[in-house]
């Protein structure tokens, strides 16, 4: 059985305000200064992950290993050592593929050539950097905390110190954000050297400083045909450099794919460590206490971390897979599809939101301005 693994490193130095994500500032802990003492915080939280990962071992007993996934929060706020500690723990308890990619989220701000050199040297082959825009300005209005400048620098150092793969995140429709604005930011990340980039839509979440500025009316999101124009404008630039798009909102060079998110799209089973983590095993999914503080307390009780969670029907994977596999270059397979469902889709055959010549091999497969549409077709399918 394969098996990957997603350590979630639930902390930040400074919440961006669209962030909804489960992570966790010094002001929100109460614990002072992070940065400043992120060692202890680093220690005792791996220790407590490391635990974890027997648990996993004690109820999936044998299984291989083809993706690690770091992500947060901030992972690399975390020592080097302790993060590959993590790695190690996984090998001893897992056989873990030779070709195994092991990513490591990144800001900008927070790398040194230091830090990198440990981290190469700890195991990890693949990086992406949170870079989001290459205007300061917008970054302004995201509250990232990295300039500019700074992720050209980290992006060439992690080639230097010999990272396989590198990945940037963007993210597009931020408010203010013009047209020419995220070409500057399309254009910077294509002359760096990296194999892989992310763009997403901006989405405000309930809840987040961003929300409460849009609320009052401080900030203005952009037009839903202007953030569609700035997803055209991305895929077109993107092709013309080398990069194709395998999933709607990922683009890489040749071998240059995540496969950790594409287990994910798949439908393969993983497990999530850590405050919040989702895992996904067999017909099983559940998701642990968010909270570090409860995650502590069961994981130091010797108790499963896990909140809640549910079992999945023949019908729900059904569902699921036609809602992650049409995100997919290749798509659905109109045979797993009812002759109703085929229906549904052959309507966006004439609007050109499914490509005519996959269809005719048998394929359901989204066009760029299909992909623009992705939500309404799922909708329409999963009848």
């Amino acid at each position: 059985m394969a098996l990957s693994f997603y350590v979630h490193i639930p902390y930040c130095v400074k919440r961006c305000g669209y962030c909804d994500f489960n992570t966790y500032t010094p002001s929100e802990l109460r614990s002072g200064d992070l940065s400043a003492d992120i060692s202890g915080v680093s220690e005792g939280y791996i220790d407590r992950v490391l635990k974890e990962i027997d648990q996993a071992r004690s109820e999936v007993s044998a299984a291989i290993v083809p993706t690690i996934f770091f992500g947060g929060g901030t992972p690399t706020l975390l020592e080097a050592h302790d993060l590959s500690r993590v790695i190690s723990k996984i090998k001893s308890e897992f056989e873990v593929s030779k070709d195994c990619e092991i990513t490591i989220e990144a800001n900008p701000d927070t790398v040194t050539e230091d830090l990198l050199t440990k981290l190469r040297e700890g195991g990890f082959n693949r990086i992406s950097f949170g870079m989001q825009s290459a205007v300061p300005h917008v970054l302004a209005t995201l509250d990232r905390t990295h300039k500019p400048e700074g992720v050209g620098r980290s992006v060439a150092l992690a080639n230097s110190i010999g990272f396989e793969h590198i990945s940037v995140d963007l993210i597009y429709g931020t408010p203010g954000e013009s047209i020419a604005d995220w070409e500057i930011s399309v254009n910077s990340a294509l002359s760096m050297a990296i194999d892989h980039i992310s763009a997403y839509a901006l989405i405000v979440e309930a809840g987040t400083k961003l929300s409460n500025q849009v609320k009052r009316g401080e900030l203005v999101m952009p037009a839903d045909d202007e953030t569609a124009e700035k997803y055209r404008i991305a895929d077109d630039l993107f092709a013309s450099a080398g990069f194709s798009w395998y999933e709607l909102s990922n683009w890489a060079k040749p071998g240059g794919e995540c496969r950790h998110n594409i287990n994910y799209w798949n439908g393969s089973n993983w497990w999530g460590v850590g405050p919040g983590a989702h895992s996904f095993l067999g017909n099983e999914r559940w998701w642990n206490v968010k909270h570090p503080s409860a995650y502590q307390e069961r994981i130091d009780s010797g108790l499963s971390p896990k909140l809640a969670g549910e079992t999945l029907t023949l019908e729900n994977h059904k569902d699921e897979k036609i809602m992650l596999q049409i995100r997919l270059v290749d798509g659905i397979d109109r045979k797993t599809l009812t002759s109703e469902q085929n229906s549904n889709a052959a309507r966006y055959l004439e609007s050109d939101h499914i490509s005519h010549s996959h269809w005719s091999q048998g394929r359901v497969v989204l066009t760029q301005s299909g992909r623009l549409i992705a939500d309404r077709i799922v909708r329409e399918l999963m009848v």
